[in-house]
């Protein structure tokens, strides 16, 4: 071989190095990972699955059957960057000895963003516990007194032999699926997906209750759970029903509101386009789990059924770093696929002024119905998302039902028409 041939072929051996080397770094971390992250100082444990091709990957949290999946993400063989554009989060991380150590940053409780450490490394099954697993599937109540004013939570859990998926549903909604195995005399759950921190130890009783150590934002909390006929019996209350938990404070006044949308017009209920209309106006923001579960139900509710006179408004109120410019929310109305008209009504604090025709008006989201007449028909606080079960399943059928007999509802007659000579 001459001498040109050999230089000749330098470029393309090194553009195949160059081909190869990103695709086996990215391999290097497909598949599931195990984790840790500090919140509050508490390690939480999590799982994330990475998979992709070359330079580029692509990271889901996974919790149960529950997956928050990346925007975008970069990884050179060392160095990995994450981005969650719909929760404005971003991991940071670097790969060494065959694990990832780095930060998560977003918001994680009330208060500023933050960056967290974490640490993980691939996933591996852990053993069978020895001796016999309690059985504790099924529906429970957890005794409480809350800041909404609720005396309990359902606490649903599914159980396979030692293994253990679970949600805590209050009256904004759920907890997303908290997911672990029994250990040494109690199960030990957790559930973080780039946001939602949760750690629970639920330990059984010789009386039948359930004892839980509960860590999230708030610190740490120890509570008590029983069976649904257990908890009548001791009379205690029922969890509240989401569908009396805000009202209207004069239900003869038309449901009203005015804010622009994200190009700065002024958008109304007096509109034109929703005269005559069945609307849903859903009270939110793009900083709240439950409105993320919420939300891609209500962008499949609107394709099937505006056509026959359905609208839906978004009235949404974000932390004050998003407002200026909405970063989080235009991601957030682009990875739902949100064709609806999302207008901006200030920040959380100021939901109550700026709404104040709503009573008791505090959980996230909020979803009220109106008709074609423009008058409230029912309010429905919060949203059971998918962790719920059965829960979820009957809430999408109600809404579905509900819709479709508001659909079904003949237009008020316009009052020209009503005086106009015959």
């Amino acid at each position: 071989m001459t001498l040109l041939r050999r230089t000749a072929l330098v470029p393309i051996v090194l553009l195949a190095f160059l081909v190869v080397a990103p695709l086996a770094a990215a391999d290097s971390l497909a598949g599931l990972w195990a984790g840790t992250v500090a919140v509050n100082g508490v390690d939480i444990p999590f799982q994330i699955e990475f998979s992709g091709k070359g330079g580029r990957v692509k990271g889901a949290f996974v919790n149960g059957g529950e997956r928050v999946t990346s925007t975008a993400g970069r990884f050179d063989g060392a160095s990995l960057t994450l981005s969650f554009d719909q929760y404005a989060e971003k991991l940071r991380a670097t790969l060494k000895g065959g694990e990832l150590a780095g930060t998560i940053e977003g918001k994680f409780q009330p208060g500023p963003p933050q960056a967290v450490p974490f640490h993980a490394k691939p996933y591996a099954a852990a053993e069978a516990p020895a001796g016999t697993v309690p059985a504790i599937d099924g529906l429970w109540e957890i005794e409480i007194n809350s800041s909404k004013g609720e005396s309990a939570w359902r606490f649903i859990v599914h159980q396979k032999g030692a293994d253990v998926s679970a949600a805590i549903l209050r009256v904004d909604g759920d907890t997303g699926a908290l997911t672990g195995r029994y250990l040494n005399g109690k199960f030990v759950l957790s559930h973080f997906s780039g946001e939602r921190p949760y750690l629970m130890d639920v330990t059984p009783q010789s009386d039948g209750t359930l004892a839980i150590a509960l860590h999230d934002y708030s610190g740490k909390r120890d509570l008590l759970a029983y069976r649904p006929a257990d908890a009548r019996a001791k009379g205690l209350p029922e969890p509240a029903d989401p569908t009396q938990h805000t009202k209207m404070g004069d239900s003869k006044q038309p449901f009203a509101f005015s804010f622009p949308d994200l190009d700065g017009r002024t958008v109304s209920n007096t509109d034109a386009r929703f005269r005559g209309k069945v609307l849903i106006v859903v009270i939110t923001g793009s900083w709240c789990p439950n409105c993320h579960d919420e939300a891609p139900f209500l962008a499949a509710l609107y394709r099937k059924y505006r056509d026959r006179g359905l609208e839906i408004v978004a009235l949404d109120f974000e932390d004050a770093d998003q407002i200026e410019h909405l970063t989080r929310l235009r991601a957030f109305i682009r990875h739902y696929g949100i064709e609806y008209a999302t207008l901006v009504g200030g920040d959380p604090d100021q939901v109550n002024r700026k709404i104040p025709q709503l009573v008791n008006l505090n959980s996230w989201p909020t979803t009220v119905f109106i008709g074609r007449d423009g008058l409230v028909q029912s309010i429905h606080a919060g949203f059971a998302g998918a962790a719920s079960g059965e829960f979820n399943n009957r809430l999408k059928d109600e809404i579905t039902a509900r819709v479709e007999t508001m659909l079904a509802e003949s237009a008020p007659v316009a009052r020209e028409s009503r005086l106009a000579p015959r």
